[in-house]
């Protein structure tokens, strides 16, 4: 098993730059209902969620248990059509390069905070560390790139 990817790696998150600038605006997407603008809107509202800069409601599900949590975070592949909290769902998309700029600022911004520090409450994993937080991070832009075939 190789190296846990996280969004605290700068490689990592040149990766993801990368990958979502490789993706041509009118691609559509391999499975999911989202547009390649609407995935784009979501992923930036995840890592605003992540940099506690948009707040969301508590959900009481499992995931919040810790081993359970660790399984979806670590070791489990991320499930396609999994339900999302609906703030992460909510802001209509913008232009895609004023979307991919705040995208590039968000990934940094979130990548380059302490994962030692406080981090926001999750809506489904609950209170998490940051370390957990970066790893999660970079599995769920992973499983959009991949939507889009990045």
């Amino acid at each position: 098993m190789g190296k846990t990817k996280t969004l605290f790696d700068r490689g990592a998150r040149e990766e993801l730059q990368r990958r979502m600038e490789s993706i041509q605006p009118e691609r559509r997407p391999l499975w999911g209902k989202m547009s390649l603008g609407q995935m784009l809107a979501h992923v930036n509202a995840s890592l605003e969620m992540a940099t506690g800069d948009l707040p969301t409601k508590p959900k009481n599900t499992p995931m919040a248990n810790p081993f359970l949590r660790w399984l979806v975070i670590y070791v489990m592949p991320w499930p396609k059509g999994t339900p999302t909290a609906p703030e992460l769902l909510a802001n209509p998309p913008g232009e895609w390069s004023a979307e991919l700029a705040r995208y590039r600022d968000l990934l940094e911004r979130a990548g380059t905070r302490s994962p030692d520090g406080d981090w926001p409450r999750h809506p489904a994993f609950g209170q998490m560390k940051g370390k957990h937080w970066g790893v999660l991070g970079y599995k769920h832009l992973n499983h959009h790139l991949r939507q889009f075939g990045a």
